[in-house]
């Protein structure tokens, strides 16, 4: 078997429609054709990230073209910053219209006298022969130079689209669909920048606007939630009218599955059933979907821990990877319970189902897993006749858990797909297998991976800084496990001090001046070891700098403990090296 990667572009044509998308597009492209008469317009596509938007608008695209007096122009709104999206979005219309049609623009815009001063004497030098970049270069030059000049952007360019869609050799007026895509990427002064533009200068007639967008993402809730009234009133004229992508079909996800797979060469391997599970808990998203069979692939081809396993037991542990990236952070930790967190997840689960229903007969076998649920916790067996309590013993055994755990409990595609990874005979093997083959962390919460598509990058977040000078006191009873994490502490300037235990940690405390303590919580079967030990030394005042405890599994107990120590929990490398960054800034202030 040959393996080959998915690619994660964007579909380049009708041939490459694995969705059945193009009878969506070509519906949108004869509305758009039959609607150039009512231009200005503006077409929001609207989906989350990885459910089509870029395919879609694609597809339309191939279609326009087609059709006489259509034109196209792409503009990524993701590769410009700030203002410079203003800019960049009005060249890029001005850069599709004739040569001759900008030349005449700029004469007119000189001759009128709608320009002051050197604006007018540089553009009337501009006349000479120049190519289209040139004279869009030019001209924009000499319309942004004030705002006297800007006032008149929108006359000129509202002449110049009006002169270029009428001049067309057919029956019907030219039309240019300009496409903007990734909107909902970019940061606030971005979209509002491509909004301005859209709305303040080309909303002239000739002009339509298809802009790819998760709406939800650019509401008040979202990316432009600190947008002031008057902003939000804007906003909401951009858009004339809103296509939502539909999610696709069961059937229509089941065949993309294996149409993807044969495409990467792994039929073989993904049966039926394991195409089926694919479908059902990728939230029947392409672009997850994509990335499940990638990884899969990969998994089979390069990772030895998988030789042992079957491939049902790869897919599963994938799609908790994929879609519950914080509880298999979770899963793959070693400090905290008795059991794995998936195990562990199914038996607050039944304790929940129990407590949750003091009047109601257990279903059989599991009153005595309640119990033993509580217990593992050092909490009290539920009293039957004081049913009143059992709510606050539940919320009692919610703050040992992990954080998370009560609403992954209302998510039945996890729950479900928890269950299915429990009923296989190898879970055990399975996750004691991947818990020592990885880091403390898992390898993506290490600071300067890319962020994933659709979400912003932290400011603050420590990658390029440096601490010289400062020293760190990293405690852990397994100090292998943070190896990666202290290599680039050092490589950033700090002096790294390392404990396995309290009488360690308390000798270097005693003779180094510490400006940052890295700690985990549990240490041996002692489960607040961490916290038990920086609340002696607050008391105690030995230690009363920074503090950041280093873990993968937090709790609401935890977080409130170290919270009311004055110390910060990083469940990443990320945080953990941003926390570091703050610490040195506080050391220098």
């Amino acid at each position: 078997m040959e393996f080959s990667l998915l690619n994660d572009e964007p579909v380049a044509g009708p041939g490459d429609d694995l969705l059945g998308t193009g009878r969506a597009a070509r519906e949108l492209a004869g509305l758009l054709h039959a609607s150039r008469g009512a231009t200005p317009l503006t077409l929001a596509v609207d989906a989350g990230w990885g459910m089509g938007k870029s395919s879609l608008m694609r597809l339309v695209d191939a279609e326009l073209r087609t059709r006489p007096g259509v034109h196209t122009v792409w503009y990524n709104a993701w590769t410009s910053t700030g203002a410079d999206a203003l800019e960049g979005l009005i060249k890029s219309v001005l850069m599709r219209f004739d040569r001759r049609f900008l030349r005449r623009a700029v004469r007119h815009v000189s001759d009128h006298g709608t320009l002051y001063g050197l604006a007018r004497a540089a553009l009337t030098l501009g006349l000479a022969p120049f190519g289209a970049a040139a004279l869009v270069d030019r001209l924009w030059h000499a319309l942004s130079v004030d705002a006297r000049s800007r006032n008149a952007m929108r006359d000129a360019l509202l002449r110049l689209t009006q002169e270029w869609a009428e001049s067309a050799p057919y029956d019907t007026r030219r039309l240019l669909v300009v496409f903007v895509d990734d909107l909902d990427r970019c940061s606030e002064e971005t979209v509002l920048a491509v909004c301005e533009a859209v709305k303040v200068y080309l909303d002239v007639p000739g002009l339509a606007f298809v802009i790819g967008c998760d709406r939800s993402a650019l509401g008040p809730s979202g990316l432009l939630r600190d947008l002031s009234p008057a902003g939000s009133a804007f906003m909401e004229k951009i858009f004339q009218t809103s296509y939502r992508v539909p999610v696709p079909a069961t059937a229509e996800v089941r065949a993309y599955v294996d149409r993807c797979a044969q495409r990467s060469g792994i039929q073989d391997l993904l049966g039926g059933h394991l195409a089926e599970l694919i479908a059902l808990r990728s939230a029947r998203n392409p672009r997850r979907i994509k990335r499940l069979i990638n990884g899969f692939g990969l998994e089979c081809a390069l990772n030895p821990v998988w030789e042992s396993f079957s491939a049902e037991a790869v897919i599963r542990v994938l799609l908790l990877q994929q879609l519950y990236p914080d509880f298999y952070r979770v899963l793959l930790a070693r400090d905290g319970a008795d059991v794995h967190a998936a195990r562990e997840f199914l038996r607050y689960r039944t304790a929940r189902r129990v407590l949750s229903q003091p009047f109601a007969r257990p279903e059989e076998g599991s009153w005595p897993a309640a119990v033993g649920c509580l217990l593992a916790y050092d909490l009290h067996a539920p009293e039957p006749d004081r049913p009143d309590d059992w709510g606050q013993l539940l919320a009692r055994l919610e703050e040992q858990l992990p954080t998370g755990f009560p609403e992954l409990a209302l998510d039945a595609n996890f729950v479900r797909l928890i269950e299915e990874l429990m009923a296989l005979t190898e879970v055990d093997d399975l996750v004691g297998q991947l818990q020592r083959g990885t880091p403390q962390l898992a390898p993506d919460s290490v600071d300067g991976a890319a962020p994933e598509p659709g979400s912003a990058a932290v400011p603050g977040s420590g990658v390029s800084a440096a601490y010289p000078g400062m020293q760190v006191l990293w405690i852990d009873d397994h100090p292998e496990r943070n190896t990666q994490f202290t290599e680039r502490l050092q490589e950033r300037g700090a002096r790294v001090w390392t404990a396995v235990n309290r009488t360690r940690a308390e000798q270097i405390l005693d003779t180094t001046r510490i400006g940052l303590l890295v700690s985990d919580v549990q240490r041996g079967l002692d489960r607040e070891a961490g916290l038990t030990d920086l609340g002696r030394w607050r008391q105690s005042g030995r230690y009363t700098g920074p503090a950041v405890f280093f873990t993968s599994r937090t709790t609401p107990s935890r977080e409130a403990r170290a919270e009311a120590l004055d110390a910060k929990v990083a469940t990443s490398g990320t945080l953990l090296f941003r926390y570091a960054e703050e610490a040195y800034e506080t050391s220098l202030a």
